[in-house]
């Protein structure tokens, strides 16, 4: 089962409460306060495991909860600190808090493996009546209770991780063209919205070389708005370096191959990312690089199509490839356009990586520079069970 987004309910442990405690001992004549302090309540963490690949496994466990901390005991015993949890996520989830009027804030973005953040603090441990002796009060009665631990309600909204998104009306091919040139097995069949949905495959080019390609479920006038399965799904292409336009040119689709990529272009446009974050700087989708693909010129009765489509595309300043997915011709050279996309925006990612961990590492004497700490050797790794398995 394929779930890119869910909603859950997490917690973070309370911590304990301080003791109030004396110390009762035979032939110690002055004893004195020796309550310890309660023990911290256990954080809940999201990690970015490669071990997964959706979002199912919360489907029907949508509530996680640390276990918190323990009270403080006398002889200034320390109580017992809760356990962190983690929560594993696939690469690609950006997490969002929810507030009290149903809007979405984004806080973390998961995207490279081994990412982990923090999502619910525990609370801090109540001191003990020790903590409070001074010398106008040699035996206090007083100890805190534990902090309480956080609690939110969180969206978990999976993204594809993917170099090149196809794109395009139902039943235009795009899944015959990913089954092509990948080891990918969609499902294809000769009707609309065959594909519910993403599609991922491995592009492999000569010297090596090699892409990640996803096959989105077509889209509709109106997707933008919800219509069809578009608006679901047009988040999974936002990480996408370069969008793949398929447009069916045979006269068997019954429509105008350039009012047919327009409208997908305008359903691109209008689509703004994070919109429910209200991130004022969301770009559209359509502002990234794209290439079309006319499709299905195996059955092309009408060559005038085709060249309308081509004078269109290039009108626009787009490159334009003629194909035929199911016969493979035309491909290799698609394939081949669509690569120096892809390694340009990835050397220009790396090197902008590379810039942000230079502004956040600040310069330091060797003798001040310390490792990066480890992840917690005690957390929990929560792995709910999918019950469908």
């Amino acid at each position: 089962m394929f779930v890119d987004e869910v909603d859950i309910d997490i917690s973070a442990g309370h911590g304990g409460r301080g003791a109030i405690s004396f110390r009762r001992e035979k032939f110690i004549p002055r004893g004195g306060p020796d309550g310890g302090d309660g023990g911290a309540g256990g954080s809940v963490y999201l990690l970015s495991s490669p071990h997964h690949n959706t979002l199912v496994q919360y489907r029907f466990h949508p509530d996680f909860a640390a276990p918190s901390g323990n009270s403080g005991e006398g002889s200034l015993r320390t109580g017992k600190s809760g356990k962190d949890i983690q929560l594993p996520v696939p690469p690609g989830t950006v997490a969002y808090r929810i507030d009290e009027f149903g809007h979405a804030h984004q806080f973390a973005d998961l995207v490279a493996i081994g990412d982990r953040v923090l999502a619910a603090k525990g609370g801090r441990g109540g001191r003990g009546n020790a903590r409070f002796t001074s010398s106008t009060n040699r035996t206090p009665r007083r100890a805190d209770t534990g902090d309480p631990g956080e609690a939110f309600k969180l969206r978990l909204r999976m993204k594809l991780l993917a170099d090149v998104g196809i794109v395009g009306y139902p039943n235009v091919g795009k899944s015959t063209l990913i089954a092509r040139v990948s080891a990918a097995k969609p499902k294809i069949a000769d009707y609309p919205f065959t594909t519910l949905v993403p599609n991922l495959g491995v592009v492999a080019l000569s010297d090596d070389r090699s892409f990640v390609m996803a096959d989105v479920p077509g889209l509709i006038e109106g997707a933008h708005e919800g219509r069809g399965l578009g608006h679901r799904f047009l988040g999974h292409v936002e990480r996408t370096k370069v969008l793949l336009h398929i447009v069916d040119i045979s006269e068997a689709s019954g429509r105008d191959p350039v009012e047919e990529l327009e409208v997908i272009r305008r359903e691109l446009d209008r689509y703004v990312p994070n919109a429910d974050t209200l991130d004022p700087d969301a770009l559209p989708l359509a502002a990234r690089p794209q290439v079309v693909a006319a499709n299905r010129i195996d059955i092309l009765g009408q060559p005038e199509r085709l060249e309308a489509l081509r004078e269109h595309v290039a009108s626009l300043g787009l490159t334009f490839h003629a194909i035929s997915a199911v016969t493979g011709e035309g491909v290799p050279a698609l394939l081949e356009t669509l690569w120096p996309y892809v390694a340009h925006v990835s050397a220009e990612r790396a090197l902008e990586r590379s810039r942000e961990m230079a502004r956040r590492t600040p310069n330091l004497p060797d003798e001040h520079v310390e490792a990066a700490p480890d992840a917690d050797p005690d957390a929990e790794p929560v792995e709910p069970v999918d019950p469908d398995a």
